[in-house]
């Protein structure tokens, strides 16, 4: 009979052709019509799979051979998305979001490569096919317009709204969570289409929010009848029959314990240690049988298979087996007889296994130990009632003790990495409310337990690794090169070295970056990323070590109530105890059947984690919810291009953003982790401790945000949004950079005609690559009123929305007028603009020669101040837009601007700077300068360059690593400074900070952002 994997091999092969059925069957020699029946019905599967492809012609063939490549989607909130290919050695692939095709976040695609860097490392392509739906259901707020309504989804990948007909309502109404059954999937322009299949309460009611993230990551709380019935038929307890009959070695007369936590009620391992004749250490690790009563394809089984593991909500367990089971008789309850898988290692003095047994037993535990009594007991903390009553234990706890240290030192010497990370613990009462939030104590009994662990999953892999046996290995690869490369040069910013090249790197010489940290402000911050510079862990069918452990063999033995690999070890080493050795036929079926288990694990592994985070996320946001207004100390954790994230001791975490940074401009050096003034050189850096208040919280986000202390709230009425005279005050967004501009003279003085009402004051314009100017308008009954130009980044598009800002764009705004002059500014960049104000000055968008008009599209006949994007001039004056054109003598005072009359180029922070033709100078070279080339302001080099400054206080390097005007873009990233890609835009032109409290929008990938129905 034809299998899969001949199917795969043949089209594999360099000399293949794609062929069709009829010689598939032919080549394969299929003759009876229920072998080509089969053969058939295998085709179909594999094409279903992804595995192969067919044709036009109805060929088939496998897709890397026909420039395709299978992987798994990565939407990003702004439309666009990555695929994360199958194959580890395939870069990453970006697709924009008009080339999605129907597929959403996480669903297993066919993407077509249409376009290559030049070196190859960078790709674009488009969907071309969906394989597997990730989404079938969606969670999200319910909103109901009459005959229709949308459903706003709680994962902000899912970029559209979901619209819902009227017949599909089903008593949902607006403000109430709900779980929405995709009918139609979005397709173009077209949004996806749903019915709501269950409503979980009004989105505040007490427990809907940790409701929603259990649907949103649709994890099964309830088992199935027959699960349950299964667990129901399960024994209280063990006889000696099973005992005798299955020859079981009998522990029950060592003295055997468990310690774990208080609030723990699986309990799966003991341990006991003993000193030997010859004064080697004896480590037991017990570890509760339960692949004894989870049988291979029993419905207990395929139920722990597709859940993968237990997962720990901040008020709830979503356990992998049913409670009879994990709580019942596979619990190592104390004084009660256990069926155990046991790992005893014999240590000698040089901490060296130098005998091992892998053996199933039985053992009656003497004592439930928790963490915290036996580190009292151990520190001399312990009460006297306490001391009493364990003190039988005494020896055996100060042997455990001196073991463990002795197994951690000689772990620590081989390389090995430790992340003593803080942890925390959200304590809620009986509605879900968080009460309190306290540190998580990693004590001598925690570290006590770990090292045993670790001992057993070393010994356990590499026994059964020689053995070549198909088996389940928890491997950590290498990390990669050039993220290496970067935390190293990262590290010199504090005066820190690491030993090594790129991959060369021992984890040795990581650990001793920690521990020269350790006790350091830094020490939280610098752990993290070199955490997150390193890959993940996963399982797998191949033992390819771990690096973070410098163990050449590791794998997860010790838990098998809440971990499904765990599990599958067991049953494998049953089998291998009780046969001596597997069948041929066996070990085929199990080899075939591991790699994925492995890849299934690690997927409902990685939903856990996420499950998790986005619980104490939102718990956090919950308990900082009356904690607005209030002071505290922290530690910045991150920076980036639209602010800076502060840890505080409790482990909140809070972003400041860089719009809250009233007393500068900041320019982020993506390398140093560092924003620096551009006037004051003020420098945030990682590891710096600040005080703040906290400003907002965002339950809907589940964010926090912060604001320094010593900050000036931005004033009122400066910054009109939309640019009418209603519009309410725009205070920026973070991470933008631009010119402070003044009012022009003949405007302040009310000369020059007047526009229409409500439209004397100046607009956004949307067009460009960043930079903006503050084109005020004309004066009406005595008052200037304030506006700004909004050069959207690398957007390429002249369009606004009244009353709301900028696509996509955040605007870092300082003091503006309030309705009364204000005075005249110092700045070198408003001087100038208000010396060419009086030679006439192009002020309102699309205004030509005269007349201020601050509103984007307003005509004006006088002299003015020309504000908007890709306005004209014929006579001589200032371009205060983004990509704008002046014919005459003049200034460009925006990002990209060109100037075809001798002028000066002046880009606000982001982009290229390009000469002028008629012989003009560099923005950042003439800075200050007015016409003429006297000094009009404070230049840039003012005080040193940035070179200079940030040695001066140990930043290092000032470059950000990426040129300007080039882009750079990673998996899940936008680009970081200069032009940005389709459907993405300029980070550091602090896009991320989309205006608050409007809706929101969805990018269709060109540019242009749509407003949400």
């Amino acid at each position: 009979m034809t299998t899969d994997k001949q199917i795969i091999s043949l089209m594999q092969e360099e000399a293949y052709k794609p062929m069709s059925y009829k010689e598939l069957e032919k080549h394969f020699g299929i003759e009876s019509a229920n072998e080509f029946k089969d053969f058939i019905k295998l085709l179909n599967q594999l094409e279903e799979s992804g595995h192969i492809v067919r044709g036009g012609s109805d060929r088939y063939g496998v897709p890397e051979r026909m420039n395709l490549v299978r992987g798994k989607l990565q939407a990003h909130a702004k439309g666009f998305a990555f695929l994360i290919p199958d194959d580890r050695e395939h870069p990453d692939v970006y697709i924009n979001a008009h080339d999605l095709n129907t597929a959403m976040n996480g669903d297993i695609v066919f993407v077509k490569v249409t376009s290559r860097s030049q070196g190859g490392g960078r790709m674009e392509g488009e969907v071309v096919r969906v394989i597997t739906r990730a989404n079938t259901q969606i969670v999200g707020v319910f909103q109901s317009q009459d005959t229709y309504a949308f459903v706003i989804a709680d994962d902000k990948r899912v970029s559209r709204d979901i619209f819902i007909p009227q017949h599909s309502f089903n008593g949902a109404v607006t403000g109430q969570k709900v779980v929405v059954k995709i009918v139609n999937y979005p397709e173009g322009r077209s949004a996806a289409e749903g019915e709501v299949i269950e409503i979980l309460g009004h989105k505040d009611d007490p427990g809907v929010d940790i409701l929603a993230i259990v649907r949103k990551f649709q994890l099964p709380e309830a088992f199935n009848e027959e699960v349950l019935a299964e667990a129901e038929a399960a024994p209280d307890s063990i006889t000696e029959e099973e005992i005798i009959g299955q020859g079981r070695r009998d522990l029950r007369s060592k003295r055997i314990v468990t310690i774990d936590g208080e609030d723990a009620k699986d309990l799966d391992d003991a341990v006991n240690v003993e000193i030997l004749e010859n004064g080697h250490y004896k480590l037991g690790v017990h570890i509760a049988d339960v692949s004894y009563y989870v049988r291979e394809g029993s419905a207990l089984d395929i139920e722990a298979y597709n859940r993968g593991c237990s997962v720990y909500l901040t008020d709830r367990v979503i356990p992998m087996l049913p409670h009879r089971l994990s709580n019942g008789i596979c619990s190592l309850n104390p004084k009660v007889d256990r069926l155990t898988m046991s790992c005893e290692m014999e240590f000698d003095e040089n901490l060296k296994v130098v005998n091992h047994e892998i053996f199933t037993s039985v053992i009656k535990t003497s004592e439930r130990m928790t963490y915290t009594n036996v580190r009292k007991l151990l520190t001399g903390e312990a009460e006297p009632e306490l001391v009493e009553r364990y003190a039988y234990l005494m020896e055996d706890f100060k042997r455990m003790e001196e073991l463990a240290d002795r197994l951690r030192s000689r772990r620590m010497k081989r390389g090995a990495i430790d992340f003593d990370f803080e942890e925390s613990k959200i304590l809620v009462d009986a509605d879900g409310k968080p009460t309190d939030i306290v540190k998580r104590e990693r004590s001598v009994a925690e570290m006590m337990i770990e090292e045993f662990m670790l001992a057993a999953n070393e010994t356990v892999a590499e026994h059964f690794q020689w053995m070549k046996v198909p088996f389940l290995y928890r491997v950590h690869e290498d990390p990669d090169s050039e993220k290496l490369m970067n935390f190293m040069e990262f590290v010199t910013n504090f005066g820190y070295t690491i030993k090594g090249k790129g991959n060369a790197i021992h984890p040795r010489a990581l650990q001793t970056l920690l521990e020269e940290i350790k006790g350091t402000p830094e020490e939280t911050v610098l752990s993290k990323i070199m955490l997150r510079s390193m890959k993940q862990a996963r399982y797998d069918a191949q033992s390819l070590g771990h690096f973070g452990l410098a163990a050449e063999f590791y794998s997860h033995f010790t838990s098998p109530i809440r971990r499904y690999p765990d599990l599958i070890i067991h049953r494998v080493i049953r089998e291998v105890l009780e046969s001596g050795n597997l069948s041929d036929t066996r070990h085929e079926y199990l080899s075939s059947r591991m790699s994925d288990i492995a890849q299934q694990s690690s997927e409902r592994e990685r939903v856990a984690v996420d499950a998790e985070r986005q619980t104490e996320a939102l718990k956090k946001a919950q308990y900082m919810l009356d904690k607005v207004g209030e002071e505290f100390e922290g530690i910045i954790s991150s920076v980036t291009g639209f602010g800076m994230f502060v840890e505080l001791d409790n482990t909140v975490e809070g972003l400041i953003r860089l719009s809250d940074l009233t007393d500068d401009y900041y320019n982020f050096h993506e390398r140093q982790f560092a924003l620096v003034g551009e006037r004051t050189s003020k420098i945030y850096r990682i590891g710096d401790e600040i005080k703040i208040r906290v400003a907002r919280v965002n339950m809907e986000e589940h964010t926090i945000d912060f604001e320094l202390l010593d900050m000036k709230p931005r004033k009122e009425g400066g910054f009109k949004r939309g640019g009418g005279g209603s519009g309410k005050p725009f205070k920026g967004a973070a991470g933008f950079k631009g010119f402070r501009g003044k009012p022009s003279a003949a405007a302040s003085n009310g000369q020059g005609k007047s526009g229409k009402s409500g439209r004397d004051k100046g607009g956004f314009a949307a067009k460009g690559k960043g930079g903006y100017v503050n084109a005020q308008g004309k004066k009406r009954d005595g008052a200037a009123a304030g506006g700004a130009v909004d050069a959207n980044a690398g957007q390429g598009r002249g369009k606004r929305r009244r009353g709301d800002a900028v696509d996509g764009l955040a605007v870092n705004t300082g003091p503006a007028a309030t309705g009364q002059e204000q005075g005249r500014r110092k700045g070198g960049a408003a001087r100038r603009i208000e010396e060419a104000a009086k030679a006439g000055v192009e002020g309102g968008a699309g205004a030509r020669a005269g007349g201020a008009e601050g509103a984007a599209g307003a005509r004006a006949k006088g002299a003015g101040v020309e504000g908007a994007a890709g306005a004209r001039a014929k006579g001589a004056g200032v371009e205060g837009a983004a990509g704008a054109r002046a014919k005459g003598a003049g200034a460009e005072g925006a990002a990209g601007a060109r100037a075809k009359g001798a002028g000066v180029e002046g880009a606000a922070g982001q982009g290229k700077p390009r000469r002028a033709k008629a012989g003009g100078t560099p923005w950042s070279d003439s800075r200050g300068k007015g016409r003429g080339g006297k000094a009009r302001g404070p230049k840039l080099s003012e005080g040193g360059s940035l070179s200079q400054r940030l040695e001066s206080v140990g930043a290092g390097r000032t470059e950000s690593g990426v040129p300007r005007g080039e882009s750079k873009r990673g998996r899940g990233a936008v680009s970081l400074g200069g032009e940005a890609p389709a459907g993405g835009s300029d980070w550091a032109s602090g896009v991320n900070a989309l205006a608050k409290g409007g809706r929101r929008r969805s990018d269709d990938g060109d540019g242009s952002k749509k407003r949400r129905r």
